[in-house]
């Protein structure tokens, strides 16, 4: 496992840091970033040879080819679920089909603070378990690997970050990149998630384990071994200051990860993980677990309509400087414990988060980087939000 030093980042005014700044061309942000001028139209056509049919599920979620409830029969230590997502990496190494694997690893002092790693041995993957919080520049390690002589590579990424790498792979010659998706809602720096942390745990240094559920529950691990289950609604968000969310993942267009070959979450999994199969590619990599994996059919059951209404009305009052709407403090605990109940589940869970984070963008853009607008979201975004009186869309999304 490698993880070199990186030349210094320019500024750029939205920026997750996804590496293409500290590559020698720097001027390649101009057509690789997310928060420019993002055509998935065209980037899905060359990923998966079609674009999405937003006239089904695609709409959401993106390419698909196939969609399924996922866990490994044997959890591996330390994962964030089972681990699906580096044990198809591994499985990578382990077979010879890659010479590396772009991943992110903890900085040996902060075990949540992400560091690019470059891995070619399979033991190594097991230090790329779990979730880390904060920006690193992952795609600065494709000129080291290019160097170094690497011809098939495999990239573990967030969404902008596999929106870059899909604009400028061509330009290294790679062989092939297998491309592993992850879901991405909201960032924040490191140090921000160790204050977040501190709101949650009186001896936030002893959390080992942190997950936002499908079951509307934050659950938390600590080194003794001890679990703790904080329903979304008791959550302090409203005591974090205003740039806690940067406004790059506050405008994020791309939630499922579109670009990815396979997608690995947890949204539609129901308690599981949540695996879209997006091309060729992606069923290779699924095919790689073979019985290691247990699938099963994705399901959905509620109605997200009231749920997102309620978000798209706190949002317009965040985004417009006004106070958030608290629930008064005897009535969270009751409310925290019967939403799971009545919350949607399986895709319909998934289809809400999509919508939220559209939303999101549409009012945040326009109150604090109008101009971006028009060029920053893409059609897919707008019909989403159409549903709701936002944007512009000729019809209305499905479901």
């Amino acid at each position: 496992m490698w993880t070199p030093a990186f030349r210094p980042a320019p500024h750029r005014a939205l920026c997750t840091d996804c590496g293409v700044s500290r590559l020698a061309n720097t001027r390649a942000c101009a057509t690789a970033c997310q928060f420019i001028q993002p055509d998935y139209d065209v980037a899905e056509r060359a990923v998966h040879g079609r674009a999405r049919d937003m006239g089904t599920d695609e709409l959401f979620f993106g390419p698909v080819r196939a969609m399924h409830r996922a866990r490994l029969r044997s959890p591996l230590p330390g994962a964030q679920w089972t681990g699906i997502t580096t044990r198809i990496a591994e499985r990578l190494l382990e077979t010879g089909a890659v010479d590396a694997v772009l991943a992110m690893v903890p900085d040996p002092a902060d075990r949540w603070k992400p560091v690019p790693a470059l891995i070619t041995e399979p033991a190594g993957m097991a230090q790329a378990r779990g979730m880390r919080m904060g920006y690193a520049p992952l795609l600065a390690l494709l000129e080291p690997a290019r160097d170094r002589g690497f011809r098939r590579l495999a990239v573990i990424g967030i969404p902008c970050q596999v929106h870059a790498l899909r604009k400028i792979e061509a330009e290294f010659g790679f062989e092939a990149i297998f491309v592993i998706g992850t879901p991405c809602s909201d960032n924040t720096t490191t140090e921000s998630f160790h204050r977040f942390l501190a709101l949650l745990a009186p001896r936030p240094e002893t959390v080992t384990y942190l997950e936002f559920r499908a079951d509307m529950m934050v659950e938390l691990r600590f080194e003794d071994g001890g679990r703790r289950l904080i329903p979304f609604l008791q959550l302090p968000i409203a005591d974090l200051p205003a740039d806690f969310f940067p406004l790059t993942c506050r405008t994020c267009v791309d939630y499922t990860n579109a670009l990815a070959d396979i997608t690995v979450g947890y949204m539609g999994g129901e308690g599981e993980q949540w695996l879209l199969v997006r091309n060729d590619r992606g069923a290779e990599l699924l095919a790689l677990l073979g019985d290691e994996v247990l699938l099963a059919p994705v399901g959905e059951r509620g109605d997200r309509t009231p749920h997102v209404k309620a978000f798209l009305d706190n949002t317009r009052r965040a985004a417009g400087g006004l106070p958030l709407r608290r629930m008064p403090k005897w009535l969270r605990p009751i409310v925290g414990r019967l939403m799971p109940r009545f919350a949607p589940k399986g895709l319909e869970f998934a289809r809400a988060r999509v919508e939220m984070k559209a939303i999101e963008t549409l009012l945040h853009l326009e109150r604090q980087a109008p101009a971006k607008m028009r060029r920053m979201v893409p059609p897919h975004v707008r019909r989403i939000t159409a549903r709701y009186g936002l944007g512009a869309g000729d019809a209305a999304p499905p479901g």
